[in-house]
């Protein structure tokens, strides 16, 4: 019989509703439940592609024994991290805090009032390595909940004061100059695998923000180290393993240091954040190889992501069916050069085998082997792999699938917006921008109230119940400012400007020019999440600066120009010492240094050829930050357009920056060289 999660929206929510252990879903009335029955909460929070979530609920909350348990002394909450961050945040910095680490599955012991006392993650269904047993842990808290209740309490009470006390060092309210950026290089430089690209060990996740920050850096100072550190990594990362050789897209992250065996769940945001790098590496140096992953990227979001309303679903699992009913890691994607015998035939298969490096030994598990692609002397016939490809592609497509996890992330689909709409435009793909608005008209539609609050998530076109957090406002307003640079359609800009007014009004400390992760009218948690780090997306607070700042250049808006400004303020302190952990707070920092530059193109229409002409080399420009805006002289669409007139009755291009402006071109080699310098 389904428990209380059969009617929730979440996919993740929805896989456990079938358990036997009585979940609830996170809310008062599991906590009053509770404190009537005078029992402790057991939260677990995970997400629907989530590897070890899986084991872990077919070990314990499937098994009728362990659930029987759960239900006579506890009370059972079960919360999806990509639909709550902000629980997931606060019980996480309790989770590190406690035990010097952190992941999913996040297992939380909590009082009546959602103080945490004990903690964990994965558990095991018997002991392993030094690892209780989930049921000897349940034993064990529920003794001490009995017997020992006021240490219980009183261990409670020291977290909740001792994460109380964790406020942020703001640092100051100024931005990072030349020294702190020059710092922040500098460390990258000492973190740095010059060897197989990317930074730090194994697992080895795509480093999207530092990316991103590294371009920007080298388009400022002409710094080369920065450039070749940012496209060593992008080569060595598209010829792995973690980038999928056949449907194009990215896995999570690698679990060894050379890109070669992934993590092998998709996630939108990855893709989002890695399309865009590779499209502005393109747009930095014409590489080949970007042009054609960031393409191959998008196409795969569009392809396997996309949902019938139009948005993006979240992610795809790491695991499907081998064939034998079993769920297992990566079976969707490895082959064995038997395998590639049966497609090919025995010439194909061998010349396949060395192209992309699979073996008789294998590179993952049982002989199976990751498709690369290994850097080899020689020349390979492209018609022969590109039918090959085509070949192997085709008889994958009838393997049994991974599970898709369905529901629309606000955020994640701004990311998405941003990087669909650039790579549209960059390659002359306007199927790529419909796919951009399309996701944008849906955010609109269903995740925008009449007051522009946004919902966190939606499912089947049904918009869920939570409120979105910081970096939904800050990613989606992201997303809408690259499509109204894009499309020259002015009212994204407006609505940018909605969301923007919220992190103003509701998101931010007007007395530090802090930001917090949830509003201030939110519901309220044991603490207010706060934390500007980078995680595998950019932080809301880093998102949100960045988005303030191109807002302001947009609209020469002072309060949002100093809003950004003072929340970047953080990144000065936290740049020179942590830059792998804040790079989109540092590709914000980049703009600041250079401006922005606001570009105003001016033409009769959007079709007028010297119009387009110059939009496009606009949008090619790599100065950090630079904000478009494309319309009829004295159109309303956009302030940056008021006084803009032709020049000489021709289509022009007028570019500003740090409040001076260069004579108006009708040039485009001249308005290249003027964003390009």
């Amino acid at each position: 019989m389904p428990n209380r999660l059969a009617h929730e929206t979440s996919p993740y929510l929805l896989q456990h509703a079938d358990n036997p252990v009585d979940w609830w879903p996170w809310s008062a009335e599991a906590f009053e439940e509770a404190r009537k029955r005078n029992v402790p909460v057991l939260l677990s929070i995970g997400y629907s592609s989530c590897h070890w979530c899986h084991v872990m609920a077919h070990e314990s909350f499937e098994d009728q024994p362990t659930a029987e348990y759960l239900n006579d002394h506890y009370v059972s909450v079960k919360v999806d991290r990509e639909e709550r961050p902000d629980v997931d945040a606060v019980y996480m910095e309790a989770v590190q805090a406690a035990t010097g680490h952190g992941g999913w599955p996040m297992t939380v012991f909590l009082t009546p009032d959602a103080e945490p006392f004990y903690f964990g993650t994965y558990f095991p269904p018997a002991p392993r390595q030094g690892m209780p047993s989930f049921r000897q842990v349940l034993e064990g808290v529920h003794q001490a909940w009995e017997e020992r209740r006021d240490e219980v309490t009183e261990v409670a009470g020291k977290i909740v004061r001792d994460l109380a006390g964790r406020e942020i060092s703001f640092g100051d309210d100024r931005t990072p100059g030349e020294q702190e950026l020059a710092q922040a290089l500098l460390a990258l430089t000492r973190e740095y695998d010059p060897q197989r690209g990317g930074f730090g060990g194994a697992p080895k996740f795509p480093p999207s923000m530092v990316l991103e920050f590294l371009l920007r850096h080298h388009a400022r100072t002409g710094a080369e180290g920065a450039l070749q550190m940012a496209s060593d990594t992008c080569e060595r990362m598209a010829r792995g393993g973690i980038y999928d050789q056949l449907g194009g897209g990215f896995a999570r992250y690698s679990v060894d240091r050379d890109w070669i065996v992934p993590h092998f769940e998709k996630m939108l945001y990855d893709n989002a954040l890695l399309c865009r790098v590779y499209a502005h590496l393109w747009r930095a140096t014409g590489s080949e190889l970007a042009r054609r992953v960031a393409l191959e990227t998008a196409d795969f979001m569009v392809r396997e992501l996309r949902t019938s309303e139009g948005g993006f679903a979240s992610a795809l699992d790491a695991d499907s069916d081998d064939g034998t009913g079993r769920h297992v890691e990566g079976a969707y994607y490895v082959w064995t050069p038997e395998q590639l015998r049966e497609v090919l035939g025995e010439e194909d298969a061998e010349l396949a085998g060395q192209y992309f490096g699979v073996t008789e030994e294998g590179t993952f598990e049982h002989g199976q082997s990751v498709l690369q692609l290994p850097q080899q002397d020689g020349v390979f016939d492209a018609e022969r792999i590109s039918s090959i490809r085509e070949r192997l592609l085709a008889r994958r497509s009838e393997r049994p699938a991974p599970g898709r996890d369905d529901k629309v992330v606000a955020a994640w689909n701004g990311l998405a917006i941003a990087a669909l709409a650039e790579t549209g435009a960059y390659f002359d793909r306007p199927d790529l921008v419909e796919a951009a608005v399309a996701a944008a008209d849906l955010l609109v539609r269903l995740h925008l109230d009449e007051q522009a609050r946004l919902t966190r998530t939606s499912k089947d076109g049904h918009a869920g119940a939570n409120a979105g957090v910081l970096e939904d406002y800050a990613d989606v307003a992201e997303g809408f400012l690259a499509l109204a640079s894009v499309t020259g359609e002015g009212v994204w800009l407006e609505f940018a400007g909605f969301l923007l007014d919220h992190v103003l009004v509701r998101f931010t400390d007007s007395e530090s020019g802090a930001l917090f992760d949830t509003a201030a009218d939110a519901e309220r948690l044991i603490r207010r999440p706060q934390d500007p780090t980078d995680n595998a997306a950019p932080s809301g607070w880093t998102a949100a600066a960045g988005a303030l700042l191109s807002y302001a250049a947009h609209t020469g808006s002072e309060p949002h120009r100093t809003a950004a400004e003072r929340a970047l303020g953080v990144v000065k302190a936290l740049g020179p010492r942590v830059p792998r952990f804040i790079g989109w707070g540092l590709a914000a920092a980049e703009a600041v240094l250079d401006g922005p530059r606001e570009v105003a193109i001016v033409g009769p229409s959007l079709d007028h050829e010297e119009t387009k002409a110059l939009h496009r080399t606009a949008l090619l420009g790599t100065a950090p930050g630079a904000v478009v805006a494309v319309g009829a002289p004295e159109s309303d669409e956009f302030p940056l357009l008021r006084d803009r007139p032709l020049v000489g009755g021709e289509p022009a291009a007028y570019v500003c920056r740090d409040f001076t402006c260069d004579a108006p071109t009708t040039d485009v080699e001249r308005l290249r060289a003027v964003l390009g310098d």
